[in-house]
């Protein structure tokens, strides 16, 4: 009896195993059908708007040129200068998230962001001195994009990227950004300035929890038609 116990036992957990397998090939499976999409856009030029929403910085909605080149160069322009954003904000690209193949894909459910059923896959740097701690993915499998990101670091804490995609869905490339930090975690580069829109000093908070948002929504792209490197110096 106690042997045939043992087998079932046995079994169960090999059925287990099979199973933790199969969704674990599926999610990295999913992860390679995003990062394959994102891989077509070799450069791109964008126009847009930013919207800045954080206790500490009083900045205007600004017109905006988003620069990107593969493999990671990425900048923001505003009209009448450079735009200053949290140094983490680079992740507003994409491509920063899935950069390289030095990470375990961990398959982690489903869930919903909005009214849009997902799968969650978490990504584990295999680095142990990454900046990165892990980072999960809501991802829509039927357009392969990714419709979430919660990131969290060793350094600034824990940041959110949320997604919409509309005619540019095909490359990846959503119509509008939303990038949502904790002000309490997030560290700024020492000797940051930010322009004001008024010489006033921003009140303080004692909300320790206080996110902080900054926002681009997209008007246009310009897609893999060439950009000189001198635009990221």
């Amino acid at each position: 009896m106690r042997k045939l116990l043992d087998t079932r036992w046995l079994f169960l957990i090999a059925i287990s195993m099979c199973s933790m397998t199969a969704k674990a090939q599926d999610a990295a499976a999913l992860v390679k059908r995003v990062k394959a999409k994102l891989e077509t856009v070799n450069n791109y030029e964008a126009n847009g708007v930013m919207k800045t929403n954080v206790s500490f910085i009083k900045v205007p909605d600004s017109k905006i040129t988003v620069y990107y080149k593969k493999p990671d160069k990425f900048r923001i322009k505003k009209e009448n200068g450079i735009s200053i954003m949290p140094k983490g904000s680079v992740s507003l690209n994409q491509g920063t998230l899935l950069a390289g193949e030095n990470y375990t894909t961990v398959a982690a459910g489903t869930g919903k962001v909005g009214d849009q059923t997902v799968a969650i896959v978490k990504l584990l740097p295999l680095d142990e001195k990454s900046e990165v701690v892990v980072s999960t993915l809501y991802i829509d499998e039927k357009d392969a994009v990714i419709r979430k990101a919660v990131t969290t670091t060793r350094n600034n804490g824990t940041y959110e990227i949320e997604m919409s995609y509309g005619k540019y869905a095909s490359w990846g490339l959503p119509d509008k950004v939303a990038f949502i930090f904790n002000t309490r975690d997030y560290k700024l580069p020492k000797g940051l300035a930010f322009d004001y829109d008024t010489g006033e000093k921003p009140a303080a908070t004692t909300d320790k929890n206080q996110k902080g948002k900054v926002e681009i929504s997209y008007s246009s792209y310009t897609i893999n038609k060439g950009i000189s490197d001198n635009i990221f110096q």
